[in-house]
């Protein structure tokens, strides 16, 4: 059997001089807080992380990720400030990509994993920043030592997913902070290595 093949000149003239072009349809997320529907949301374990990072001897900033959290989200609509968050960390789930560093940051002189398997934060108030950011401020507790943290957090995106990724309403969030790690009993190098440990938190939810 022949294969005839249309010169694209040709596809042209048939479809009179218009060019077809299939679009993909556009994300469902966007930064638009009406699409949050609020009440109870649960942590979207492969969307959510934190990237950490710290400074090396003053010569790089070197980074790493825990990933893969659980927890809960309260989002009041009517009254912002009464929302909450609360996210439980496994620090197993620590990877800087270089394995010996990771090995050695499970042992006793960073967060001896074996003896405190998890971190927390757990807020415990809600400043609303704008029509789309908040100030959350929350206890921290790493290593059995609970700190106060506060958070600049920002929405980044809500709305329904399609149904081929669930079909759940989604909402979520990127905020940053910043700790040191001595006052968790991390004081390993310090002050060769820094103490301020800059912190990125991607945050998805879903309902």
């Amino acid at each position: 059997m022949k294969k005839y093949l249309i010169p694209a000149a040709a596809l042209i003239a048939l479809t009179g001089g218009t060019v077809l072009i299939a679009q993909a349809p556009a994300a469902p997320g966007t930064k638009d807080a009406s699409k949050a529907t609020g009440g109870s949301y649960t942590v979207d374990p492969g969307h959510t992380q934190v990237v950490f990072a710290w400074d090396h001897m003053g010569f790089t900033s070197n980074m790493g990720t825990i990933a893969e959290p659980t927890g809960t989200l309260t989002l009041d609509k009517a009254n912002p400030a009464a929302s909450k968050v609360s996210v439980e960390f496994k620090i197993a789930n620590l990877r800087t990509g270089v394995t010996a560093l990771d090995e050695h940051l499970m042992k006793a002189d960073f967060f001896d994993a074996a003896k405190f398997p998890t971190a927390t934060f757990v807020s415990t108030s809600v400043k609303p920043d704008g029509a789309t950011g908040a100030d959350i401020t929350g206890n921290l507790t790493i290593k059995g030592v609970t700190k106060p943290v506060t958070l600049d957090a920002e929405l980044y995106g809500a709305g329904k997913a399609p149904a081929m990724a669930g079909g759940k309403e989604n909402v979520g969030f990127v905020a940053t902070g910043a700790i040191k790690r001595s006052d968790f009993g991390m004081g390993y190098g310090v002050p060769m290595v820094g103490d301020a440990i800059e912190l990125k938190i991607v945050a998805a939810f879903q309902k």
